[in-house]
């Protein structure tokens, strides 16, 4: 049997572009308002990332929710080094481009030593959407092995929802594709 993790395509995968920065892209169903409404509108982030409030110009506030073990059916319990992750996590942060339908960035976990920023970019390609996500600013290469599995999980979780597939449970998902990364960024 092949684990879900096992059968992507290579390019579902992140790749590092520079020592502090990971970049993956997905090719989702359109139209780009629709995918944009998925990152932008709260009743809709829920179901594949985060609850809580974007605002929606530069400077405002930015608030995600976690629970990651409710984003799938399975009932799914994190790798004990995320235990403290299996109920409600927040992240705070500020909007820093705000450009519908094409450009979203904030940054991510503000409050923290080691803030970094995340930059949504999206453009129609015929009748789908290339959604090209960037995280940069982060700390270490621990961190860009949990935030790149985390990345490619909850992308799989957009394009399964807007394809109308049943996904994968995510912290297995996550587990397994987070000892692929590890593998596959490099070591600083």
């Amino acid at each position: 049997m092949t684990s879900p993790a096992t059968a992507f395509a290579s390019a579902d995968y992140g790749r590092v572009i520079a020592p502090d920065a990971v970049r993956i892209e997905r090719l989702l169903p359109g139209p780009i308002e629709r995918v944009w409404s998925y990152l932008t509108e709260e009743n809709k982030r829920r179901l594949w990332m985060a609850s809580g409030t974007i605002g929606s110009s530069e400077g405002a506030a930015v608030e995600h929710v976690f629970r990651h073990s409710g984003l799938t059916t399975e009932d799914d319990r994190p790798p004990k080094k995320y235990a403290d992750h299996a109920g409600e996590v927040r992240k705070h942060g500020h909007v820093l481009a705000w450009e519908p339908p094409r450009l979203l960035a904030y940054s991510w976990d503000e409050g923290t030593d080691t803030p970094s920023e995340v930059r949504f970019e999206l453009s129609p390609r015929g009748d789908k959407v290339l959604l090209i996500v960037t995280h940069t600013r982060i700390a270490n290469r621990g961190i860009m092995t949990s935030f790149s599995a985390g990345w490619h999980v909850h992308l799989d979780l957009l394009r399964d929802l807007l394809e109308g597939e049943q996904p994968a449970a995510f912290w297995s998902k996550f587990a397994e594709l987070e000892q692929q990364y590890d593998a596959r960024i490099p070591k600083r």
